[in-house]
């Protein structure tokens, strides 16, 4: 993403990305025979494409421009927490005294991590890590209301019927602002083969897993696979773009996981006041 919206622009970014991934999902979808769910599915699969995809998609190519790959990871991390809380209001999913401690944690982390990164004076290059930092988490709240929409509303369409039209409505919802936006120079190839491998592997291919995992864990459980983001957009950025760890960033980091594993349930109190893991199976057969 960071590749490609150097030389692209965020939203064109963005839309190339949606764009590639519904060409790749298309003809995926078709050979397995479900076209015609989704013409029966279209308005919704299209509306939860713009809240998974193009908002969040756009919202991230914006933010890296001004801040680190590593610190958008580590505040993607706060999907689960976003989620939960949308989960509490929206299908009553009343969390517990632990989970409701776990969201308090999670934005004290968000606070302490955001006061220390976080700046409205623009840079140089003119851009803010405010604003970026806002970006995110604003990407993360869209996040979050697209896994209880498409557990209340998308249950039971196939995941790649889901998958695709998700793309395909960002797709639509983004091409008129990436034309818009379009840069005037043209981009390097290195560019190109980074939004390549964004839309083919980390939005087609990703997709299809990701409702896979709501169908069957549900949107709590599913939003917990953020977790791992951190760790992949640290090492990357330190390794390919030599980006600079503070040792407080990974003591927020910490904080905001901690927080986010409690607000979503994925760790909860047992018998005897232990403290399990818990694991979602899915029945025989």
């Amino acid at each position: 993403m960071r590749l490609g919206a150097l030389d692209f622009g965020a939203v064109p970014t963005a839309g190339l990305r949606v764009t590639i991934g519904a060409l790749f999902l298309l003809p995926l979808m078709a050979a397995r025979g479900h076209l015609p769910a989704l013409r029966q599915h279209w308005r919704a699969t299209f509306f939860v494409g713009l809240l998974n995809s193009a908002i969040p998609f756009a919202c991230f190519s914006y933010a890296i421009l001004a801040i680190s790959t590593g610190l958008a990871g580590i505040l993607n991390a706060t999907v689960p927490m976003f989620g939960a809380l949308i989960a509490w209001l929206w299908l009553k999913d009343r969390p517990n005294a632990l989970r409701l401690a776990g969201l308090a944690i999670g934005f004290f982390g968000i606070v302490l991590l955001a006061w220390d990164k976080a700046s409205f004076k623009p840079d140089a290059s003119g851009a803010s890590s405010g604003w970026a930092v806002l970006a995110c988490l604003l990407a993360c709240l869209c996040y979050g209301i697209a896994a209880s929409y498409t557990k209340h509303f998308l249950t039971g369409i196939p995941a790649l019927v889901t998958a695709t039209g998700s793309q395909c409505g960002a797709t639509l919802g983004l091409v008129l602002p990436t034309l818009w936006l379009w840069p005037s120079q043209a981009p390097g190839l290195h560019a190109w083969l980074a939004i390549g491998v964004l839309g083919m592997l980390c939005t087609g291919v990703a997709y299809i897993l990701y409702f896979r995992l709501i169908a069957n864990a549900g949107p709590g459980r599913a939003l917990t696979v953020t977790f791992l983001i951190p760790v992949f957009a640290v090492a990357y950025g330190v390794a390919f773009l030599g980006e600079s760890v503070t040792l407080w960033m990974l003591l927020c980091a910490v904080v905001i996981i901690c927080g986010t594993a409690l607000a979503s349930g994925l760790v909860s109190g047992g018998p005897a006041g232990r403290v399990n893991l818990s694991v979602s199976h899915r029945p025989p057969g």
